[in-house]
Parts: structure tokens; C-alpha cells; sequence
């Protein structure tokens, strides 16, 4: 899929595409989204563009994210994208001569709610630069947004550790996983819009709003690392509790098991003695010896009991 936008009466605006000729002078930013051969061909014949293949954005060497030839500036960034289980996919940018373009697979909520922002009012996005650091600002948006999402969850985890039993615990586990994976991506993706933006920087092709635009941007990903490294610490902290009540509530049934075991070891002496067979056993003759082994073996159960009980043990 491709689509072309231009700024008019301050507003970005899509304008359908039906072949190269409909790609105008006039375009700013050209969006494809996992295009077929033939979209590839019209940008490469309108505006001499040639474009990497989607499976080469998963390249991660430096010299492959950030470069720079006659072809324009080229920039790949990670983006997250999922539902319940987030991934990060690769984004490539290329300003060449006063246009952005764009490559990626999938269709992404970053393009979109810019999208929608930049329809409204395109003040601070009349050019590619501006354009793309719009689409960066919103990408920072969108991450501050998954870390309140994941900070909120661990707050119903933390109480859900102190009020349920040891079997609703132990699926916390994974649950807690899932929250420490997601907010590594999410640190990840704040991570490479840092490189992202320092490389900008130094290409000298800003101008003075939007320099002060990309230090505004950078201010807000340095508070957001902050807290992301807050809630890997919030997760651990969580994943600790947790384990120290399981191995609490597994230490008491062990206890359990234990002091019943020693309860019932003078019990089973006893009849382990007079059930030994053995002629000469002058109990054997006695009219009360039952009784009075089945008391003995009951006395020598209940006083250990007893005694456990004074000790607080149980």
C-alpha cells in the first residue's frame, strides 16, 4: 500500500494514488506499507528513490540504521506494535530532497494518530524534517502511554500478591514476565529513538524550531527511561514478594507434614513392638493389654501434640 500526503491550508492531507503520474511535485511524505513491486517502481521512476527491501530493515549494525549517501539521509527505527504480546518492527526513513519516505510492514498506531493530529493542524509538520520528527514525538507519546499501562497493572499485581492464595500467585508469575518483557521493548524503542535523535543532530539539517523541537523530545524520553528503569526494579521487587509468600506457604505445609510425622512415630513404635512375633511376650497373655496398648499409643500421639502446641509450632 502507498499513500502520498501534501500540506495544504495547513493540514497534511492524503491524496489517492493511483500510479506514478499522481505522485506530484508537491508531495512531502510518501508512506508505503508493505509494498508491492509495482508501488516500489513508481516512487523509483517519479522521484528517482530506490527503496531497501522490507527484510533488510531488521538489519542492526549501525552502518545499516544510520546512513547517509546521494540517495538522502536513511534512518531505521524500532516501533512497537501487538496487542497483548508486543513486538518491535522496523521502520525505515529516507529524507531526500525535501521529502520523507517511509517503509514498513505493518501498519502502525504511531502513523495513524499523527496522522490524524497533523489533518487537524500541520503547523509543525509543512516539511519532511518536521514530519518525521513528529512521527518520532508521537512514537515517545504512544511509549509513555505503554508504560502508565504497565505501571497500572503492576499496582493490581501488587495487591493481588497480598490478598490471594498460593495457587492465584504462582499465575502472577507469568503475568509479571509478560509486563518485564514488555517494558524492555518499550525501553528499547526509547533507547534507539535517543540514537535516533542525536544522529539527527548531528546532520545539520535542523533548523531552530526544530532543534528546539528534538531537545524537547529528548527531554521526555530521558524522564521515560527513568521510570522504565523504575518498573524493572517495581517488577523484581513484585517477583521477590511473591516468591517469598510461596516458599512461605510451602515452608508451613512442609512444617505441617513434618510435626505430623514426629506425632505419629511413638504410635507407630508401640505397634511396631507388639506386633513383633515373638512366643515369649508376657503382654500377649494380659486380659487388658489391647486396651492398654491402643491408650498407650494414644497418650504417646496426643502429649508431642500437646507439647508442639505450647511451643507455638502450630
Amino acid at each position: 500500500m502507498l499513500n502520498a500526503f501534501v500540506v495544504r491550508d495547513n493540514s497534511l492531507q492524503q491524496i489517492p494514488v493511483q500510479g506514478p503520474d499522481d505522485l506530484g511535485e508537491d508531495v512531502v511524505w510518501v508512506d508505503l506499507v508493505a509494498p508491492t513491486d509495482a508501488e516500489r517502481d513508481w516512487v523509483l521512476r517519479r522521484y528517482g528513490q530506490l527503496l531497501p527491501e522490507v527484510e533488510e530493515l531488521a538489519e542492526i549494525e549501525a552502518s545499516a540504521r544510520f546512513a547517509q549517501d546521494e540517495d538522502g539521509l536513511h534512518v531505521r527505527s524500532y516501533f512497537l506494535h501487538g496487542g497483548e504480546y508486543l513486538n518491535n518492527v522496523t521502520v525505515g526513513f529516507t529524507l531526500h530532497k525535501g521529502r520523507l519516505f517511509t517503509l514498513h510492514e505493518e501498519d502502525l498506531l504511531e502513523f495513524r494518530v499523527f496522522r490524524l493530529r497533523a489533518r487537524n493542524d500541520a503547523s509543525s509538520a509543512k516539511d519532511a524534517v518536521s514530519l518525521f520528527l513528529g512521527i518520532l514525538d508521537t512514537k515517545v507519546e504512544l511509549l509513555a502511554d505503554t508504560l502508565e499501562k504497565l505501571h497500572g497493572e503492576l499496582e493490581e499485581y501488587g495487591r493481588a500478591i497480598h490478598t490471594k492464595g498460593e495457587r492465584d500467585i504462582t499465575g502472577i508469575f507469568t503475568d509479571l514476565s509478560h509486563s518485564e518483557d514488555a517494558n524492555g521493548k518499550v525501553r528499547l524503542g526509547l533507547l534507539d529513538n535517543q540514537r535516533t535523535l542525536s544522529y539527527l543532530q548531528r546532520g545539520g539539517i535542523l533548523t531552530h524550531a526544530q532543534a528546539e523541537m528534538l531537545h524537547e523530545i529528548q527531554r521526555d524520553i530521558e524522564s521515560l527511561l527513568t521510570h522504565s528503569t523504575f518498573l524493572f526494579e517495581r517488577v523484581h521487587l513484585l517477583m521477590t514478594s511473591a516468591m517469598g509468600i510461596v516458599n512461605i506457604q510451602q515452608n508451613q505445609i512442609i512444617k505441617l507434614f513434618s510435626v505430623a510425622a514426629v506425632i505419629l512415630m511413638p504410635p507407630t513404635l508401640v505397634a511396631s513392638i507388639y506386633g513383633m512375633n515373638f512366643h515369649r511376650m508376657p503382654e500377649l497373655d494380659w486380659s487388658l493389654g489391647y486396651p492398654l496398648a491402643l491408650a498407650l499409643m494414644a497418650a504417646s500421639a496426643v502429649l508431642p501434640f500437646l507439647y508442639f502446641k505450647r511451643k507455638k509450632w502450630l
